[in-house]
């Protein structure tokens, strides 16, 4: 009986002594995550603008093939890459990482000397790698310049990439033009590249620009490339380049599809003037983001247009799409808005305000990258991101690139095309800087000029 009593005594002690032990580390853990949270809340919108930036130049800077010192087109923290394609290397999210890069040096992320370097191996890689009458592939493989297709017809020249990048190279090009002997070189052969990329080629004869061209399938794509979408900037450029030029003519009868451009509507409340390539009289995101990386929206005007109010409108109608939650989605609101493409839970999905292209997933660049249109609106997203879903969103190179509450899906993976908006984008919000180098290239200037834009 003693002995009985003595051991359950024990087995009682110890047994209290572990939920002691246990319930005390609970608490330092609640507390230690409170503290961290309490730390998360507090950070100031100054404070987070330049780490979100930081982080997502990361993605540019120690997230590049190394032997190109392009962008990836993709980065998965899992290390599973079901197509090996980890050092495949993307022509235009390295255009927009030129520009996170230029931005990242100028902030001193990186020193001058460092940057030079980097964009001097990006160059060297561009002079050597293939193309089509002057006019990039969508993909290479980043350890030999040779093309990878990116479909079945598609491993050509790729207009639309080739502008994505070109838009970064002039903005390095103005970067540079002004500076030491060895800057002013880079910028010669910056120049270079710009001029050798043939856009007249591409309007095959007609009035209009074609998206592809392949040396194994010509025009078999045959995809004309009419407004609006993402490809303001491949008319633009189209008509600024010094040798190889189009008329006014191409972005009239083929952009603008000879007046048909103009389509007064509204959606979500909020006006829009415009025609646009979607099943919902909208579309995705990025559509608003990637010609206006270097092409500053604000005062840009044309017969179609006030680009400005046109696109923060376009904003405006994703956000109230989203807060008005049709399908009921789970954690759509005020801090977690924005439809875009980008990774999704079965894939890959051009996510738009239209119910069939709503699929409950938000990605953070579409309202991250639309702070220039939306800036109260961005940092409210930005903060619940940071704050709210911590860990489950952030990572090394920023924040990942979608998420769906609805099914518990967070997937730690990044795109250079949802990634460089991010940075650039932040940028121009802060500074304008981007936008300030983009806009002061003569061709530039020469090009808006010829197409009627104030």
């Amino acid at each position: 009986m003693g002995n009985y009593f003595k051991i359950n005594t024990t087995v009682w002690f110890i047994t209290l002594l572990v939920v002691s032990c246990s319930s005390q580390k609970s608490l330092v853990a609640s507390k230690t995550a409170a503290t961290h949270y309490s730390e998360r809340a507090s950070i100031s919108d100054e404070a987070l603008l330049d780490s979100v930036q930081r982080r997502t130049f990361l993605y540019f800077w120690d997230g590049a093939e190394p032997t190109s010192g392009m962008a990836r087109e993709r980065y998965h923290v899992d290390n599973v890459y079901l197509e090996n394609d980890m050092n495949v290397v993307t022509s235009g999210g390295s255009g927009f990482g030129i520009m996170a890069i230029i931005a990242g040096i100028n902030r001193g992320y990186v020193s001058k000397q460092a940057g030079f370097e980097r964009l001097s191996k990006i160059v060297s890689f561009l002079e050597k790698s293939d193309s089509y009458h002057g006019v990039f592939p969508h993909w290479w493989y980043g350890e030999t310049g040779k093309v990878k297709g990116f479909s079945k017809n598609d491993n050509g020249g790729d207009l639309v990439e080739t502008s994505f990048l070109m838009q970064g190279l002039l903005v390095a090009h103005q970067y540079y033009v002004n500076g030491n002997k060895d800057e002013k070189a880079l910028a010669a052969r910056i120049d270079k590249l710009w001029k050798a990329v043939q856009w007249s080629w591409h309007t095959n004869g007609e009035n209009v620009l074609f998206w592809h061209w392949s040396p194994d399938h010509s025009w078999e794509m045959n995809f004309r490339i009419r407004g609006f979408n993402e490809c303001l900037i491949t008319y633009i450029l189209a008509a600024s380049s010094p040798t190889y030029g189009v008329s006014s003519a191409v972005y009239h009868d083929g952009w603008a599809d000879k007046g048909k451009l103009i389509e007064p509507h509204k959606l979500e409340g909020y006006p829009l003037n415009m025609h646009y390539q979607s099943v919902s009289g909208a579309g995705p995101l990025f559509w608003a983001h990637y010609s206006f990386l270097g092409l500053n929206p604000h005062g840009l005007k044309d017969r179609y247009a006030d680009y400005f109010r046109e696109m923060k409108n376009y904003t405006l109608i994703n956000r109230a799409y989203c807060l008005r939650n049709p399908k009921g989605f789970k954690g759509y609101g005020n801090n977690s808005w924005g439809l875009t493409a980008s990774y999704s839970v079965k894939g890959y999905a051009a996510h738009e305000p239209h119910e069939n292209n709503d699929l409950g997933v938000i990605s953070p660049t579409a309202a991250l990258s639309s702070i220039v249109y939306t800036p109260k609106e961005s940092m409210k997203v930005m903060h619940y991101l940071y704050n709210q879903l911590g860990d489950k969103m952030w990572g090394k190179y920023g924040f990942y690139d979608a998420y769906s509450e609805t099914d518990n899906w967070y997937l730690k993976r990044y795109l250079a095309i949802d990634q460089g908006p991010i940075a650039v984008m932040i940028e121009n919000y802060r500074s304008g800087l981007i936008w300030k180098l983009f806009m002061s290239h003569p061709d530039v200037q020469n090009g808006l000029r010829k197409l009627g834009f104030e």
